[in-house]
């Protein structure tokens, strides 16, 4: 469990660079996802087994659910602040916890609804704080990404006696295949493609990677609390780089998504949780 939650924690601080390297990138949302998809498809191709060639109904959707909540979480974090894109997107703990006991045989505890309470409290501070920017479309973009989300990591956990990873390497392949079109009418500049391979090999394939490793023995819903910590770091980044500050309710929410994750992981390694 203590290994688990290492690499979850790991995986969150590599996808927390997303917002970052999002906002530097100069492309359209569906051309940078594709690009994105494409050094993605390429570094897990290194690492996925023989059987990753065969049809299952789980790779099936878990590719679909993750082409969703990858081109959505770029669209969201070019439409509105990274930190609301983000915070948005881990809404899907409320999905699993609703979808978890039907498509994983995995019940939800009392402890576990109390943490989705004080972390969807959290959240509606960074929304009211965002509420009269201007940026509605990013924000029901973002609002979407979390429900695609939910289904990503459910359909992952399913697949936790396989190879998990598959799906985000056919989830890639998908990606590039829809944003084709985009790609191929927005070419990158140089500048362009460095964060384009970060974004594709670093924040994405091997987080998953880790993740991958780590879902196998972490129940869905506490996996995405314990990966609460990206959505902290992500907006962090982009103010240290870009200046684009949150404001004090988002600050609040943050503090209280931390605080409240770090007492979930807590009890986690206490209880010695099974998968």
């Amino acid at each position: 469990m203590r290994k688990s939650i290492l690499l979850l924690l790991a995986a969150s601080i590599l996808w927390s660079t997303g917002g970052l390297l999002i906002k530097l990138v100069n492309l359209p949302p569906l051309a940078l996802a594709g690009y994105r998809g494409l050094f993605t498809a390429c570094f897990l191709f290194l690492f996925v087994k023989k059987s990753a060639f065969s049809f299952s109904w789980n790779k099936a959707l878990g590719a679909l659910s993750y082409a969703a909540v990858t081109i959505l979480c770029v669209a969201a974090t070019k439409h509105t602040t990274a930190a609301s894109a983000i915070l948005l997107q881990y809404t899907s703990p409320i999905y699993i916890a609703i979808l978890g006991g039907l498509l994983l045989k995995e019940k939800s505890t009392l402890r576990d609804w109390m943490m989705i309470f004080f972390v969807l409290s959290g959240m509606v501070l960074f929304f009211l704080d965002d509420i009269g920017s201007g940026n509605l479309t990013g924000n029901l973009i973002g609002a979407l990404s979390g429900v695609a989300m939910a289904f990503n990591t459910i359909f992952m956990r399913r697949e936790k006696d396989a190879d998990p990873v598959q799906n985000v390497f056919w989830g890639s392949i998908l990606t590039v295949i829809i944003t084709s079109p985009f790609m191929a009418a927005n070419i990158p500049g140089r500048e362009s493609w460095t964060g384009l391979a970060l974004l594709g090999i670093f924040q994405l394939g091997l987080a998953y990677l880790l993740y991958s490793m780590a879902i196998k023995n972490i129940p869905a819903l506490q996996a995405t609390l314990i990966c609460l910590v990206e959505p902290l770091l992500n907006p962090l980044w982009v103010y240290l780089t870009i200046g684009e500050l949150p404001g004090g309710l988002s600050i609040l929410g943050g503090i209280i998504i931390l605080a409240f994750v770090t007492l979930n992981s807590l009890n986690m390694k206490k209880a010695g949780n099974p998968a």
